[in-house]
C-alpha cells in the first residue's frame, strides 16, 4: 500500500474521517498532516512526518493489541438482546467467562463457535473465542469477568433501555415552558446576576403568569475557582460540578447563625452590588464571585454547624474520588493564583479542599431546593439543565480526567453558511479509545450530576455523541475532520441515567450531521431541536408548515445563539455581524435575503390564521422591508402561535421574547474582547432592565405567554 492507504487506513482504524460532506454539500478532503496530529492526539506513536514503514508498524501494532487484549474494553448492550463479544486466550487454554450484576449476583455468559486462526504476537500464539451474554439482563452497570490460565481479567458491560419511558407521556401531552440565561435574571435580591435562589423564583413566577411546566436554563457547570472567571456557560472548568456564582448567600445556614457583625459586613457586600441589578449594564461576574467567595470563607472560617459537617460528610462519601479530586484541583489553583493570605505557610490544603467540597453542597442544595419550588408551583417537568459539549482546556477536568481526553486536539464546527471561518471551541475532547477503557465512568458521573436536581437535560450539539469535529490544537478549523465516538455506548448510558433520574432528553441536533442520526435519537427517546428560522420543507424549500413538525422535538421561535425575536426582526444579528467584522458577503444582501426568508415564514403563519386577531397585520409580507411590517410585538405573538400550533412534545418560549428584548446574548465565533457575550442582562426593548417581580405586570409578557399556551 502506499503513504497515502496506510494513513487512511490507520485513520480510519481510529474512527478519524478523512473526508466529510460539508453544509453547502461539498466533499472536503482531509490533508495528510491533519489526520497524522490527529492520531499522535489519540496517542498514536507516530512521528509528525510519518514514513511509509511507520505508518506499516503502527498498523500492525494496532492489530496486534486487538488480536490480544483479552476482554474488549467495554460491552455497552440494550436490554432484552443478546451481544456477542470476543475474547482472546494463549492458544489452547480454556477460557472461563461470567457476568458480575450491578446487586453482586453472577449470570453466565454463553460460548459459541469461533473457527477464526491463532495471532502470533510477541512470540505468543493468541487464540479467540466467542460468547455472548443472555437476553434478559438488567437495566445497569455489571462487569464480565475473564479467567484463563490463573489470571483474571475484567471489564464494564452496560445494558441500557431500549427507549428512554418518560418520552411518550409528553407526545401524548404536549408541554410549553421558557428558556432563560439565569445569570440574566434578577430580582431585587440578586447580587448583581442572578442565582439559585431567584432560579426557584423565577421558576414560581412562570409557572404562575405563564402556565410553563418546564424552566430551561444555561448550563451550571463550575468556572474557576477564583477570579478572574470564564463568562461563557459553555466553557466551563468542569461539566460534572456547579457554578458556586450562583450560591444565595443569605440562604447557607452558617449565614442565619453567623455573628450580628459578619452579617452586616456581608449585608453591605449585598447591597453594594445589588445596585447593579436595575441598570442595563453589562454583568460583571468577578467582583460579584470576588464578594461572595469572601463572605463563603467568613462564614466557613466562623466553622460549619454541626448538621451541615453531618451533611457534607454524607454528600462527600457519595460523590466519591471525583468530588475530591476536583476540590484538590481547586484548592491547588487558588493557592498558586491568588494573592491572598492563602500564600501564607500556614495554610491548610486539605481544609481549603473541604472548603470547595462544601461550596459543592451548597450547590447542590440550593438548586435541589429550587428544582422543588418549581415543581410544588406546578410545573410538570420543572428545571432542564443543560449539558455543555466540552470545558475549558486549562480547567478541572481537562486536569482530573486528563488520562481520557485529547489535549491536542480541540472541538469546533467546520466552516458553515452562519459562519464561514468555522469555528475552534477550544475545548479537548474525550479521547473515544480512553473513554471505552474507562468503562465509560467519568461520562457516566457527569450525567448522573448533572440530572440530579433536574426534570430534564439539554444536551448541546448531542450531534457529538456520534461524532465530533476535531482540529489539531491552535490549528484553523479548515483542518479539522470529524471524529467518529461508539454512539450506541454514548447515547445509550445517556438514556439509562436520564431513566434512572426519571428526567427527558433533549438533544441539540441542528448543524451537519448524517440524516440517520435523528432516526437513532428518536428510537430512543431523545427529543430533537427545532428552530423556526432554520426549519425548511424538503420539498419545496420553503418554510416548514407548522402540522409537519417533528412530534418528538423541542419547539421554539429562537435559541440563545441568535437575537432574542424582537431583534432578529430587526435585523440586529446582521447589524452586529457586520460592525464586529465576521460577514463574509455584504451586509446589504445579507439583509436581503433574511428579510425575504422571514417575510416567508410569517406569510406561512398568516396563511394559518395566526394572524386572525391583529388587524394591522399586512395581507401579504412579500415585498416588505421590516420597517411596513407593523408592530413587532404582533409578530411576536403570531411567531409564538406558530410554535404553539406544531405537534411538538414540547414548545419553548425564550424569556428575551416574553420581555421583548432585542440584544444578542452571544454571538458566535467571537470572544470576550469584541462582544459582550453572556454578559447582557435581562431588559425591555427600549434597555430597561427587568426584575423577576417586574414580570407579572407587563403586558406583553401576558400576550406572548398567551400565544405560546398548548
Amino acid at each position: 500500500m502506499s503513504t497515502s492507504e496506510l494513513l487512511a487506513q490507520l485513520a480510519h482504524s481510529y474512527g478519524i474521517s478523512t473526508e466529510y460532506v460539508s453544509n453547502s454539500g461539498s466533499t472536503i478532503h482531509v490533508e495528510a498532516s491533519s489526520l497524522v496530529a490527529l492520531l499522535r492526539a489519540m496517542g498514536v506513536a507516530l512521528p509528525s512526518e510519518p514514513a511509509e514503514s511507520d505508518l506499516a508498524a503502527a498498523l500492525q501494532a494496532r492489530h496486534e493489541h486487538l488480536a490480544s487484549r483479552p476482554l474488549p474494553p467495554a460491552l455497552v448492550g440494550v436490554e432484552g438482546q443478546e451481544h456477542g463479544f470476543v475474547v482472546h486466550v494463549h492458544d489452547g487454554a480454556e477460557a472461563n467467562v461470567h457476568i458480575e450484576l450491578e446487586d453482586g449476583s453472577t449470570r453466565p455468559a454463553y460460548q459459541d463457535e469461533n473457527f477464526n486462526p491463532p495471532v502470533t504476537v510477541d512470540g505468543i500464539s493468541w487464540g479467540e473465542a466467542s460468547f455472548h451474554i443472555p437476553g434478559d439482563l438488567p437495566r445497569g452497570y455489571h462487569r464480565i469477568h475473564l479467567e484463563s490460565l490463573g489470571t483474571h481479567h475484567d471489564c464494564a458491560l452496560i445494558i441500557t433501555p431500549h427507549r428512554l419511558s418518560t418520552t411518550q407521556y409528553h407526545v401524548d401531552h404536549p408541554a410549553h415552558g421558557v428558556m432563560a440565561q439565569l445569570y440574566s435574571v434578577r430580582s431585587r435580591q440578586s447580587w448583581g446576576m442572578g442565582d439559585f435562589h431567584d432560579l426557584g423564583d423565577l421558576a414560581q413566577t412562570l409557572a404562575d403568569t405563564t402556565g410553563a411546566d418546564f424552566l430551561l436554563v444555561n448550563p451550571l457547570h463550575a468556572a474557576e475557582p477564583t477570579p478572574p472567571v470564564e463568562d461563557s456557560p459553555y466553557l466551563p472548568t468542569t461539566r460534572r460540578f456547579i457554578n458556586p456564582i450562583y450560591v444565595r448567600i443569605e440562604d447557607v445556614a452558617e449565614y442565619a447563625h453567623a455573628p450580628a457583625q459578619l452579617r452586616a459586613e456581608i449585608d453591605a457586600a449585598g447591597h453594594e452590588l445589588a445596585k447593579a441589578n436595575t441598570t442595563p449594564n453589562k454583568i460583571e461576574r468577578n467582583p460579584i464571585y470576588e464578594a461572595k467567595l469572601a463572605s463563603l470563607n467568613a462564614l466557613y472560617e466562623q466553622g460549619l454547624l454541626a448538621e451541615t459537617n453531618a451533611e457534607l460528610d454524607a454528600f462527600i462519601e457519595r460523590e466519591g474520588e471525583g468530588l475530591e479530586a476536583f476540590a484538590r484541583w481547586c484548592a491547588t489553583r487558588e493557592i498558586e493564583t491568588t494573592h491572598s493570605h492563602r500564600h501564607a505557610a500556614t495554610v491548610d490544603a486539605q481544609d481549603l479542599a473541604r472548603f470547595y467540597m462544601w461550596l459543592q453542597f451548597l450547590c447542590s442544595q440550593q438548586l435541589e431546593h429550587a428544582q422543588q419550588r418549581a415543581l410544588d408551583a406546578g410545573m410538570s417537568i420543572g428545571l432542564i439543565t443543560d449539558l455543555a459539549v466540552g470545558v475549558h482546556p486549562g480547567g478541572a477536568d481537562a486536569a482530573t480526567m486528563g488520562q481520557w481526553m485529547a489535549p491536542e486536539a480541540s472541538v469546533g464546527a467546520p466552516p458553515d453558511p452562519y459562519n464561514q471561518h468555522g469555528q475552534d471551541w477550544s475545548q479537548p475532547p474525550f479521547n473515544p479509545e480512553a473513554l471505552a477503557e474507562a468503562g465509560y465512568q467519568p461520562w457516566r458521573e457527569i450525567l448522573s450530576t448533572v440530572l440530579r436536581h433536574s426534570g430534564g437535560i439539554r444536551v448541546d450539539h448531542i450531534l457529538g455523541l456520534f461524532r465530533l469535529f476535531w482540529m489539531p490544537r491552535m490549528s484553523s478549523p479548515s483542518a479539522g475532520t470529524y471524529v467518529r465516538y461508539d454512539h450506541e455506548a454514548m447515547l445509550g448510558i445517556l438514556v439509562l441515567e436520564a431513566e434512572r433520574a426519571g428526567a427527558i432528553v433533549i438533544g441539540e441536533d441542528m448543524g451537519t450531521f448524517e440524516h440517520w442520526v435523528q432516526d437513532v435519537l428518536a428510537n430512543k427517546g431523545v427529543m430533537g431541536t427545532s428552530v423556526l428560522w432554520f426549519e425548511s420543507d424538503l420539498f419545496n424549500g420553503g418554510p416548514r408548515q407548522p402540522q409537519h413538525y417533528r412530534s418528538l422535538a423541542m419547539s421554539s421561535v429562537g435559541t440563545h445563539d441568535l437575537p432574542p425575536t424582537a431583534g432578529y426582526l430587526s435585523g440586529e444579528h446582521i447589524r452586529l455581524r457586520e460592525q464586529l467584522g465576521v460577514l463574509t458577503d455584504d451586509a446589504a444582501t445579507e439583509d436581503r435575503q433574511d428579510v425575504e426568508w422571514q417575510n416567508r415564514v410569517l406569510d406561512v403563519a398568516r396563511e394559518h390564521g395566526l394572524f386572525h386577531d391583529l388587524p394591522d397585520a399586512p395581507h401579504t409580507f412579500q415585498g416588505l422591508d421590516r420597517a411596513e411590517r407593523g408592530s413587532v410585538e404582533d409578530l411576536l405573538v403570531a411567531l409564538h402561535r406558530y410554535i404553539a400550533s406544531t405537534p411538538s412534545a414540547l414548545t419553548c418560549t425564550n424569556l428575551v421574547d416574553l420581555v421583548g428584548d432585542v440584544r444578542v446574548q452571544n454571538q458566535p465565533g467571537t470572544n470576550s474582547t469584541q462582544y459582550a457575550n453572556w454578559c447582557i442582562p435581562l431588559c425591555t426593548s427600549e434597555g430597561t432592565p427587568v426584575l423577576i417581580e417586574d414580570l407579572p405586570e407587563l403586558a406583553l409578557v401576558e400576550r406572548v405567554a398567551q400565544a405560546s399556551r398548548r
